[in-house]
């Protein structure tokens, strides 16, 4: 029994092992979503963004000095495998839409959403709601400013929906900082973990 099973259970490491979440997004909430995946022992991920790391990023997202201009892809899954060297990776370098979001999360029974612009997030998850009929979706809404804590919430919204976050701060209204944005990408994570594991309705 490795250390992971030993915190958590084999049976909880059996199935997290086994389990493949998909995760659209790479910036404050997606980058945070994969590590914690990761360290719970989330066997596969599916990371997709079109980004490159910038300085403004480093604020909030789970990147370092080093990664300035590589591909948000490259960059996180290089510290994914730091964490976990047997993690297995499917890494798409492209932006989201309307059209190829079905298709490209067409494998994944989980998909954290992690984008900040609103017109993408409601493309993903309406992509996916309606064209992949077996997929989770994991949203996040509402992660800016500096409110209170217990402010972020995670909702069922739907038979196959769940949104985590305020639910009305928007991030092209107020500032980012790394707690609150770290508070919503945790219970996204959380929610995979559980459903993983059979606690939530899937």
């Amino acid at each position: 029994m490795d250390a992971l099973a030993r915190r958590i259970g084999a049976d909880a490491r059996a199935r997290l092992a086994a389990a493949r979440v998909g995760v659209a997004g790479l910036g404050g909430l997606g980058s945070h979503i994969a590590v914690m995946l990761a360290r719970s022992g989330v066997g596969a991920l599916h990371l997709v963004d079109f980004d490159r790391v910038d300085e403004g990023n480093l604020n909030r997202q789970h990147y370092f000095r080093e990664h300035l201009g590589r591909p948000k892809t490259e960059a996180l899954a290089e510290q994914l495998r730091r964490i976990e060297p047997g993690i297995e990776l499917a890494l798409d370098r492209v932006r989201v839409d309307a059209g190829n979001a079905a298709a490209l999360f067409a494998g994944e029974r989980i998909v954290c959403e992690a984008f900040d612009d609103p017109a993408c997030k409601a493309d993903l998850v309406n992509a996916l709601l309606t064209e992949t009929p077996d997929t989770v979706v994991v949203a996040g809404s509402g992660m800016a400013g500096a409110g209170p804590a217990d402010a972020v919430v995670t909702r069922r919204a739907g038979r196959r929906l769940y949104v985590c976050g305020d639910g009305a701060t928007d991030v092209a209204d107020a500032a980012l900082f790394a707690p609150r944005v770290a508070l919503c990408a945790a219970q996204q994570a959380l929610v995979a973990v559980r459903l993983v594991l059979g606690l939530e309705e899937a």
